[in-house]
């Protein structure tokens, strides 16, 4: 009997150590718009100047961007009044450079549920590549100069 009495004991100590575990570890996915997998995938390849078509460019290169990133994809596309997703573990399946800078995909909701478009001026996924590869080029952190630091004078100025 005290056999028996240990070994339940050990059981039940084990499970509520794992549900404790488990509990602890579980993380809570956001929620996500209901249909958000049916909008359309826009990838920072595909307005990127860089590539070819055959690389994964979608539109013209006289209209594309130099090395769009996730983040300005996600600024210029936040004030349309679009639904959007960012996720950015994605990878294009073309890309080659495996580096973090090239991760990252939105999706956007051009149409509702019923197939109604959301915004007129977003009727089809090129417009929203057009849209991106005009705007992102206005972007503040694309039209500020870097500074360096290298840039101000070195050399012996007088002590005081």
């Amino acid at each position: 009997l005290y056999h028996v009495l240990l070994e339940w004991n050990y059981k039940l100590r084990k499970y509520n150590l794992d549900k404790q575990y488990k509990m602890a570890h579980m993380r809570v996915p956001p929620k996500l718009p209901e249909g958000f997998k049916e909008w359309i995938c826009v990838y920072p390849i595909y307005i990127n100047k860089e590539k070819t078509l055959a690389e994964g460019r979608r539109i013209k290169k006289s209209i594309a961007v130099k090395h769009p990133i996730l983040p300005e994809l996600m600024d210029v596309m936040g004030p349309t009044g679009l639904q959007i997703v960012g996720e950015p573990n994605k990878i294009h399946p073309r890309e080659k450079s495996k580096e973090p800078g090239n991760w990252g995909r939105i999706r956007v909701q051009i149409k509702n549920l019923d197939g109604s478009i959301v915004n007129e001026k977003f009727k089809s996924r090129d417009d929203v590549f057009i849209h991106l590869a005009t705007m992102i080029p206005q972007l503040k952190s694309r039209n500020q100069p870097k500074t360096n630091p290298d840039d101000k004078k070195k050399g012996k100025g007088k002590r005081k």
